[in-house]
């Protein structure tokens, strides 16, 4: 875990500094008790116990009250002061100044703690000049600075190797975090995906298989109703059943391949409706006219789609205008139209909704489409970025349009 982590490596770093005090604070120590006697001494022990007390003291009332860092550096820089101005062996106390450079390092800038060791360098001198003479306390400043650098420099290094573990460590739980949203990610766009594959597929067996199902029962009834009335016909009839189960069959296969079995020929969209317009006069008795303008090839989706949406209103001719007569009207040229109309017994309407469309009153009449067969034709207009709007009477006919949406200033085709 991170937090655990950072926390080792926190006690690793303070477990390095406290036995470096330590080593350093028994050095001061033991050289106290070899070099001094007396009342000296005494002074000298009770300036080391409170020394000792500021340094075990620190870390909590910083805690409380951080300005509290600065007042116990200048107390045990005095503390430190007053020990080198002791006479006999009192330059061993410039240890001190050691830990207490670590410490600065440890918790301010770079520069402010060099510059802390620079005092202290200068405080060394001026306090060993007295005893030493001003050659020797430069030179005893210099080599307990070069020690305090050092020790300094370990305890800077330490610090930022814990900063960068720290950082190397958040970086590693943001990309597990990131991971975790991409994960979450791929499976909500897995589970749209299949919500969309299983909508699609709802829309092409309702725009195929499903309409030939309805031709297919309309078949079975007559020639139920001709087994008892005229027997002799009922042979034509039930060759059309057979037709309509043979290619209901096909559309499945179609299906699974997932495009249009005409497509799927490389015939593209003319040939398409050619064949469909065909197999409409044959298997229900409704005459379509097409009327095209242009020639130019539209994107295989844009054409599967229009195919889609001519199967589906030449449905709802079949289904509710009562006649057996309808126009397809295609353009090519941009911008791009279809219309497909009949002079059936028509619906009313309502106003256009936003985006040009208006829908039936699905159920509110006789003859009314379907809501999902209006639905399902406008998402399709809609995935290749058309218009798709219905118009329709009662005892005018209905007419289904689908154009091409673009900019302002293409034009318009009046195709009555």
């Amino acid at each position: 875990m991170p937090g655990s982590a950072r926390r080792e490596a926190a006690v690793t770093q303070h477990w390095v500094f406290t036995m470096t005090a330590a080593f350093l604070y028994a050095a001061a120590v033991l050289r106290s008790l070899l070099e001094f006697g007396g009342d000296q001494l005494g002074l000298v022990l009770v300036l080391l116990a409170s020394w000792i007390v500021l340094l075990l003291a620190e870390p909590s009332l910083s805690r409380r009250w951080a300005p509290f860092f600065v007042v116990y550096l200048v107390l045990q820089v005095v503390i430190a002061a007053m020990l080198l101005g002791q006479s006999d062996g009192s330059d061993s106390f410039a240890v001190l100044l050691a830990i207490l450079g670590m410490q600065a390092m440890q918790r301010w800038r770079p520069r402010a703690a060099f510059a802390l060791i620079a005092l202290s360098a200068v405080l060394m001198e001026l306090a060993l000049a007295d005893e030493f003479g001003w050659a020797q306390a430069v030179t005893l400043s210099a080599v307990y600075t070069a020690l305090n650098l050092f020790l300094g420099s370990f305890a800077l290094a330490a610090r930022r190797a814990t900063e960068a573990r720290a950082a190397n460590e958040a970086l590693a739980a943001d990309l597990r975090e990131a991971n975790q949203r991409l994960a979450e990610s791929a499976r909500q766009a897995e589970h749209l995906a299949g919500a969309r594959e299983r909508q699609r597929l709802a829309r092409d067996l309702h725009d195929s298989v499903t309409q030939t199902l309805f031709s297919l029962t309309l078949a079975a009834h007559s020639a139920a109703l001709l087994l008892h009335r005229e027997p002799a016909a009922l042979g034509p009839q039930l060759d059309q059943v057979d037709q309509l189960a043979t290619s209901a069959r096909a559309e499945l296969d179609a299906l699974s391949a997932e495009l249009p079995s005409s497509f799927l020929a490389g015939v593209g969209l003319m040939a398409s409706l050619h064949g469909h317009l065909d197999e409409r006069l044959s298997r229900d008795g409704l005459t379509v006219s097409l009327q095209v303008e242009g020639d130019r090839r539209l994107p295989p989706d844009a054409e599967v789609a229009l195919l889609r949406i001519v199967q589906e209103a030449l449905n709802n001719v079949v289904k509710h205008a009562g006649v057996t007569e309808a126009a397809v009207r295609l353009r090519l040229r941009p911008p791009a139209r279809l219309e497909i109309v009949d002079r059936g017994r028509g619906f009313g309407t309502r106003a256009p909704d936003e985006g040009g469309a208006r829908a039936g009153r699905q159920g509110s009449e006789p003859g009314a489409p379907s809501g999902a067969g209006l639905g399902i034709m406008r998402e399709r207009a809609a995935e290749i970025g058309w218009r798709l709007s219905v118009a329709s009477s009662a005892g005018a006919g209905t007419r289904v349009v689908a154009e091409e949406d673009v900019d302002e200033g293409g034009g318009e085709h009046d195709w009555e």
